[in-house]
């Protein structure tokens, strides 16, 4: 294995796949900040090699003999807590594994080009450094030990069938909830919708990003635990209250209202802004341009500072009411500290804390 410098950021690579071990092992190596320090072939090989290697992340693949991707972020959890990346294939199946992975410990999760030659294509060296560099500074972060109180939280929302009450769902919206959101996103959102009280008179719009798919598995996998109405969102589709729309992968979701005065959405290819399609800030600042009041922003856990300039719009243009999640519970302070230090927060507020602020608000 390479070696780098000493304080090189030290990678555990595990893929059934040697090729892909070969690649995405070189791909880490060309950066002088991190050293792929072994491989493993499966999860059980890769449980015993963070052991007694004690990396400070670990990129595995979904999809191993022996002891696949999910099973191994179970049983590795139980035995250390060190960040973990996912390489996921495009397929359905693929997109609901990658949110079970997510919501099991998984921090972020890179998709595989349907090419595996194209592995080494230059946005995907780029992609896979970024995401090793910043979420490997998670490593001590991950480890600490959950507060009580957040485990208590956690325990409210195990998976049970919930019926939909259908007249919830109304054009009459008393708000409107906008909510940015990115890296450790899907555990964040199943932290705050499931217990959104079904007759919320709140429409929420969601900008997670992640690739076309997966939002799709993400919200039928959102919907299954909630009371209110999780889906993706459409093209030309009223919004409605105690529905979340999430934006479609590689779509913008804009706001616009039509000529009856309901609230419709607009799906777009316009460009990415700031490398995102969707993005939280075109969402929030076509919800602005409607000249719609009642609205809350929240900026949630992620890298970079996509949704700011769109909370901003809101906040000065529309006296919207913007939350922030505070830096402890956040998996990435990159999006929310942007906000926050932009002048433009009303509050910064825990995870565990995050729908209660929001019902508060509604007023419900």
């Amino acid at each position: 294995m390479a070696i780098n410098s000493v304080s090189a950021i030290r990678v555990l690579v595990v893929d059934d796949s040697a090729f892909m071990r070969k690649v995405i092992s070189d791909i880490l190596n060309s950066d002088k900040e991190i050293t792929t320090i072994d491989t493993a072939r499966n999860g059980k090989e890769a449980i015993e090699k963070a052991i007694n290697l004690k990396p400070d992340i670990i990129t595995m693949d979904v999809e191993m003999p022996v002891m696949d991707g999910i099973t191994c972020l179970k049983e590795l959890s139980k035995v250390c807590r060190i960040p973990v990346i996912m390489l996921s294939s495009h397929t359905k199946e693929g997109a609901e594994a990658t949110i079970n992975a997510l919501e099991h410990g998984a921090i972020d999760f890179i998709t595989k080009p349907s090419n595996i030659f194209h592995i080494n294509s230059e946005d995907k060296k780029s992609e896979l450094l970024e995401k090793v560099k910043v979420i490997s500074r998670l490593k001590n972060k991950i480890a600490a030990k959950e507060p009580k109180e957040v485990q208590q939280f956690k325990s409210c929302y195990e998976p049970q069938i919930i019926v939909k009450e259908g007249h919830n769902q109304s054009s009459q919206i008393k708000k409107i909830v906008a909510i940015g959101i990115s890296t450790g996103g899907p555990k964040a959102l199943r932290d705050v919708i499931p217990q959104l009280p079904g007759d919320i008179p709140a429409a929420f719009l969601v900008v997670q990003h992640m690739p076309p798919g997966f939002t799709k598995s993400l919200a039928e996998r959102l919907d299954s635990l909630s009371s209110v109405r999780v889906k993706e969102a459409e093209d030309n589709e009223t919004v409605k209250s105690g529905v979340v729309y999430i934006a479609p992968g590689d779509y913008h979701m804009k706001i616009a209202l039509a000529r009856d005065k309901n609230i419709i959405i607009k799906l777009t290819k316009d460009p990415p802004y700031g490398a995102h399609r969707p993005s939280a800030t075109v969402m929030m600042e076509s919800l602005s341009e409607t000249g719609l009041a009642n609205i809350v922003g929240v900026i949630m856990t992620g890298m970079g500072n996509d949704g700011s300039e769109g909370a901003k719009k809101l906040k000065h243009e529309n006296n919207g009411y913007i939350i922030a999640q505070d830096e402890k519970t956040c998996i990435v302070y990159g999006m929310p500290k942007v906000a926050v230090e932009l002048g433009i927060v009303d509050e910064i507020v825990p995870l565990e804390r995050i729908t209660k602020k929001i019902t508060e608000i509604v007023g419900v």
